[in-house]
């Protein structure tokens, strides 16, 4: 397995970030363009605030966990700059999209702008060692807090009160998000919130009767039969499994990274398209037709995060079925996802069959991020 580490590595350094370095800048007014083709031509100039934000800590995690590079700090500076002059309301709020000059298209609706942006000016404090960076990250960290029961505020357009559902997606990223701020939180309350959110993931959106992870659950962590209770996104399980494992290894608690083990198994299983290879972006958990018409796509980030648990997985404990899976899901993303004509950065959605659906290299909701990060954890993970 170790073979793959520098393959990695090499995909990562040679194609990937330099494809981001020569296409994405906007010398004009700062920040980032990530509506690129193929080629790299920008395609649409407004700016979203999440993919902003993941770039600049694309760039500033390279910068400072594989090498300072200074085109690397360059290039995060660029996005931090234009983050921090345009990126939040008056309340501190992080804005979903910006126009090319930085004024706001929609409004902060999104809580997960503000969970990317927290990352972002978190790492990038690293970089420089301003207190002011460190300050924006830890004040958009608390803010996300108090709207976690509510993230959507007053843009939330439920009804209350009828079928109050809470949703699988911020436990996770809060899983994730409470340990790229630990040098600036409390170990404490980094204690308490990864037990809290541990707690909901593992006991709650799983269910270990039917061995899947649901993307909705009740207020009360119970099943709901309706579209939005029995929809599954095996993607989004399996990259909360990485999430939760990384709390077990740091914490050195084997049975937390065993039983994330053994559901990031389930998740993969289940979400397996054994007639056209791949995994489903989206399903039902009673076969029902799903909600979502895009169900049977095959998206990078899905595949990638798989590879990143995957390989986590066997640097743990070389484990043979880690090792065939990783294989199987490696052989069908590389010659499916990756663009062997113009390099670079890599494809993003594919139609059931394993055709190209987008010919795009980036957009709205595809930025410099899940390749990137995931050629870096897995490259990082089997590097042993």
């Amino acid at each position: 397995m170790k073979k793959y580490a520098q393959l990695y590595r090499s995909e990562l350094l040679e194609q990937v970030i330099p494809f981001w370095e020569r296409f994405s800048v906007d010398k004009v007014n700062g920040g980032y363009f990530t509506c690129l083709t193929p080629e790299g031509t920008v395609y649409d100039t407004d700016k979203f605030v999440w993919l902003q934000a993941r770039q600049v800590w694309m760039f500033s995690k390279l910068y400072n966990s594989l090498h300072p590079n200074a085109s690397w700090k360059t290039m995060a500076k660029k996005g931090i700059e234009f983050l921090e002059k345009y990126g939040r309301d008056e309340g501190g709020n992080w804005y979903f999209s910006l126009d090319q000059k930085g004024r706001p298209l929609v409004q902060p609706y999104n809580i997960f702008a503000d969970c990317f942006a927290a990352m972002a000016f978190g790492e990038y404090y690293k970089v420089e060692g301003d207190e002011a960076y460190a300050k924006i990250a830890f004040d958009t960290f608390q803010h996300i807090l108090a709207r976690q029961h509510n993230p959507k505020g007053e843009y939330n357009k439920k009804y209350p009160g009828t079928r109050d559902l809470q949703d699988f997606a911020l436990p996770m990223i809060l899983c994730n998000l409470a340990l790229e701020l630990e040098h600036l939180l409390d170990g404490k309350q980094v204690e308490e919130l990864t037990d809290a959110v541990i707690d909901l993931i593992m006991n709650q959106f799983y269910d270990a009767k039917t061995g899947l992870v649901y993307e909705k659950v009740s207020s009360t962590g119970e099943f709901v039969d309706s579209f939005e209770g029995r929809l599954i996104n095996p993607g989004h399980a399996i990259e909360a499994m990485w999430f939760v494992m990384n709390v077990g290894l740091k914490r050195k608690d084997q049975q937390l990274v065993n039983k994330a083990e053994a559901i990031m198994y389930q998740q993969l299983e289940n979400g397996w398209d054994e007639t056209h290879g791949g995994i489903f972006y989206f399903m039902d958990s009673k076969g029902h037709p799903p909600e979502k018409l895009e169900w049977d796509q095959k998206l990078w980030w899905v595949h990638l995060e798989t590879l990143v648990a995957l390989a986590k997985t066997y640097a743990f404990n070389q484990s043979p079925k880690a090792e065939a899976w990783f294989q199987k899901v490696h052989d069908y993303t590389w010659n499916h996802f990756r663009d062997p004509v113009n390099g670079g950065e890599w494809y993003g959605y594919l139609n059931r069959t394993g055709e190209l659906l987008l010919r795009l290299k980036g957009g709205k909701w595809k930025g410099c991020f899940h390749v990137p990060r995931a050629l870096y954890e897995i490259s990082k993970a089997l590097d042993r």
